[in-house]
């Protein structure tokens, strides 16, 4: 499998297992130009922008120490464009930003990562 195949079937992963929570799906892999985001989710009112993240072992850490300041920067950026895109206001919109994990077979949902 190339890359791409490998990051849609772990977010695939992850979208099935955050639906199951509650979570309503309402958009993935939204590209902007100064960056993704893998999945946006609503958690009841809460709009919620997910990094999915996967490392096939724990041999050089975890996956979700992958997501570093500037990572996190681009994403924070990238859900501004997006909720403007929606016509959300940014300071009345209950929002936050999760990161799904996955370590060989562990799984992990880190609610409020960053």
């Amino acid at each position: 499998m190339n890359n791409k195949k490998i990051g849609d079937h772990y977010e695939n992963i992850a979208r099935q297992f955050l639906i199951k929570q509650g979570l309503i799906l309402l958009s993935h892999n939204s590209h902007y130009r100064i960056g993704e985001i893998d999945l946006i989710m609503r958690d009841e009112e809460c709009i919620v922008f997910i990094e999915v993240r996967y490392r096939k072992n724990a041999n050089f850490g975890p996956a979700e120490i992958t997501v570093t300041p500037n990572k996190q920067s681009k994403i924070k950026q990238a859900a501004q464009f997006w909720m403007l895109s929606q016509n959300l206001n940014i300071e009345e919109t209950e929002f936050r930003f999760d990161v799904f994990a996955i370590t060989g077979k562990k799984q992990q949902w880190i609610i409020n990562a960053f």
